[in-house]
């Protein structure tokens, strides 16, 4: 797994540089355009630096291209759609779901980071968290959790809630947003013995 994301690492540099070359972009104007270093965007484009999300986003606008491009992401999920991550106090949010109405689903990437000061926030609706990777803090009413990979928790987004990070690594989740009163609605399947 370690070397498959050495090689994806890998071909974003020289990836970064053809785009830039095909716009006749200099690194100093993309400099301006992305506020990135110059040096910082030559280290990248030559493998000397290795890309993260903060650099990769701006970079990603700046060349009007989908992140997945840049990082040669394969195509998943139906070709026909094609939704925007929504970046959000440095988060980045990925609508997995396109219906109005009903339950709506979301990826949500912190990167690495410094753990922020809860602001705790109330709306209608209903949610539901799971955690796939890193450690999510959680304060929700009068309570202060930690939520490790595996984790879930439901809500109702009327009580005072807050997520970032617990400590400086990444933070990777899932969430079920639904509206007031709609409720998520579990089957399983009994074992046998």
């Amino acid at each position: 797994m370690e070397d498959q994301l050495d090689d994806v690492l890998a071909a974003v540099g020289p990836r970064l540089r053809a785009l830039r070359l095909s716009s006749n972009t200099t690194l100093a104007v993309l400099a301006e355009a992305t506020g990135i270093s110059v040096s910082t965007l030559s280290r990248l484009e030559s493998g000397q630096r290795r890309p993260n999300l903060e650099l990769l986003l701006p970079l990603a606008k700046a060349h009007r291209v989908p992140l997945d491009e840049l990082v040669g992401a394969p195509a998943t999920g139906d070709p026909r759609l094609h939704l925007r991550p929504i970046v959000r106090r440095g988060m980045t949010i990925i609508p997995l779901t396109r219906r109005p109405g009903g339950i709506q689903a979301y990826k949500h990437i912190l990167p690495v980071g410094q753990t922020e000061a809860p602001n705790p926030q109330v709306h209608e609706g209903y949610e539901w968290l799971y955690v796939l990777n890193g450690r999510l803090r959680m304060v929700l009413g009068g309570q202060d959790l930690v939520m490790e990979p595996g984790e879930a928790a439901e809500f109702d987004t009327r009580v005072p809630h807050w997520f970032g990070r617990a400590d400086t690594g990444a933070v990777e989740f899932l969430s079920l947003f639904g509206t007031q009163g709609e409720r998520m609605h579990v089957r399983a399947r009994p074992g046998s013995s």
